[in-house]
């Protein structure tokens, strides 16, 4: 099986498939985003929205003219939009110049703007978890910031995607840094594929904590081997079927198939939090246990994380 995987993976790239082109406008060119610059920033990719959604109106994609549509909505804070192809946004909710903790949510395979609002339903319940934690001025990044691979594809077992996306999220991390002036307190919460995202992009990056969530590894054989400062934490649900996920990784023509040791192991060394039942589309259900811890992790009240 494992062999038919690598082969799979390196020969039969499905995910390279075509998709239906969407039309779109070129994104916003702008200068790097300052505390001050915000609002204008916003509006400018909230404008970039509403003609990608005319645009797509007028090609016939009803369900891509909606999502995008409500993306351009006088509330939405965008620190980045692009409508073309699968799609990609950045959205903030809370007032980030301000803020004194800043959670950026990196989401796994499936997520587009076709799917957008589910990834943002998850932050959106992290944020108001965040508000009622009264630690101050909190705000919350939902980073869909590269092409995620589809679910049932081979490029969801390799860490390509993961690597062409690192040096995005690194520079995401450093305009967030910019933008708080420095001083908050910056956490990554890495769901599913996107924690080999987080693994690949963890090297040096200034954040203090990066939470592993329903991780089929990061590409790394042990939290040292990531070389970050920042506290590693992995939590996994008892009915998440990531469980099952055959925890190897294999080189092969210039390709790595799978990602290594298990997260939530002994071996790999991370400070391993309670995530409950749930499955693997459930770490940001609101009355959750793994929001609660995650929440905790965002905030840096690290000792009342439940192990």
């Amino acid at each position: 099986m494992l062999a038919a995987l690598v082969t799979g993976a390196v020969v039969l790239p499905l995910s390279a498939a075509a998709r239906p082109v969407i039309p779109a406008p070129e994104p916003v060119a702008l200068t790097p985003v300052t505390a001050a610059a915000l609002e204008e920033t916003y509006a400018a990719n909230r404008a970039n929205a509403a003609e990608a959604s005319r645009m797509a109106a007028d090609h016939g994609d009803r369900h891509r003219a909606a999502a995008d549509r409500s993306l351009a909505g006088p509330s939405r804070q965008l620190l980045a939009f692009d409508g073309r192809g699968a799609g990609l946004a950045t959205e903030v909710l809370g007032d980030l110049a301000r803020a004194g903790h800043v959670a950026v949510l990196v989401p796994g395979s499936d997520t587009g703007l076709d799917t957008y609002d589910r990834f943002r339903t998850a932050a959106a319940a992290l944020y108001e978890r965040l508000r009622s934690g009264g630690a101050g001025p909190a705000a919350v990044v939902a980073w869909l910031g590269y092409e995620t691979p589809g679910t049932v594809s081979t490029t969801v077992a390799t860490t390509g995607r993961a690597e062409q996306a690192a040096p995005r999220l690194r520079a995401l991390v450093e305009q967030v840094r910019g933008i708080t002036g420095g001083h908050a307190h910056i956490s990554l919460l890495c769901h599913s594929y996107g924690s080999v995202v987080c693994g690949r992009a963890a090297h040096g990056l200034d954040v203090s904590d990066i939470a592993l969530v329903g991780s089929p590894g990061t590409g790394a054989d042990s939290a040292a081997a990531l070389r970050t400062r920042a506290r590693i934490w992995a939590g996994r649900g008892s009915g998440d079927w990531v469980e099952n996920v055959p925890h190897v990784s294999v080189g092969l023509f210039g390709a790595t198939v799978g990602f290594g040791t298990d997260p939530v192991s002994p071996a790999f060394g991370a400070r391993v939090f309670a995530a409950g039942d749930g499955g693997h589309s459930d770490y940001f259900d609101p009355d959750s246990r793994s929001l609660t811890n995650l929440a905790r992790i965002a905030l840096g009240e690290t000792t009342e994380v439940t192990p």
